[in-house]
């Protein structure tokens, strides 16, 4: 019985997935939201036993978001589908949120291998968790994309950002509804495949503008 639905947005993770996929605990059932990839991971996901969701749309927020809406189980979850982070440890952030005791639980990345997580990423990554901090008072210090909640209050949240800025309006929306909102450490290793987003300049550039605009209200 699926208890979990899992959201991995995806653009060209065709190396990644049969391990990610492969992670999943009992019970987890996997939302792959293809962004527009040109490598076959949609069929791969498939042939893996995936839900697969077609997503053209470009951005991490609209991926995430379709994935929501296509998740039927009480609890979604959200996870990397670069391998960078395994999906076995899930139950770590799920388990705190069906005892009722977290209403958003949030992944701390921890790098475990070199090379993992670009020194200009984890700075910039910093400095918005500092910015969230001074906010909203909870004690945050990392923005990662692996978490959970409960899907019927998630939906309650009407996100609205489409880009980068998805993860950050997810914390900003539940605080703002009085969410009990926690961090666990998890480990976090060098993706396989290509980085469109933290492992580039650019790309953490344009995650840095889309969640400034957010914390300018």
């Amino acid at each position: 019985m699926t208890h979990v639905d899992v959201v991995l947005p995806c653009l060209d993770e065709a190396g990644a997935l049969p391990w990610v996929l492969s992670r999943l605990p009992e019970g987890y059932r996997a939302i792959i939201v293809d962004n527009g990839s040109t490598d076959g991971s949609g069929d791969v996901a498939r042939a893996h036993g995936a839900l697969v969701v077609d997503e053209p749309r470009r951005g991490f927020g609209s991926a995430a978001h379709a994935g929501l809406l296509a998740a039927e189980a009480p609890i979604v979850a959200f996870c990397d589908a670069d391998a960078s982070m395994d999906p076995a440890d899930l139950p770590s952030l799920v388990d705190r949120i069906a005892g009722g005791e977290l209403d958003l639980v949030l992944g701390r990345r921890r790098a475990v291998s070199r090379g993992a997580w670009p020194v200009h990423a984890r700075i910039a990554n910093r400095a918005l968790a500092l910015l969230i901090r001074r906010s909203t008072g909870l004690r945050i210090h990392d923005l990662g994309p692996m978490r959970a909640a409960r899907r019927d209050a998630l939906l309650d949240l009407d996100l609205r950002d489409r880009r980068s800025g998805y993860p950050l309006e997810m914390v900003l929306r539940g605080h703002e509804q009085g969410w009990r909102i926690a961090e666990v450490d998890i480990p976090y290793s060098q993706r396989i495949g290509r980085s469109k987003v933290i492992g580039t300049v650019r790309g953490t550039a344009t995650a840095i503008t889309d969640m400034s605009r957010l914390l300018r209200g």
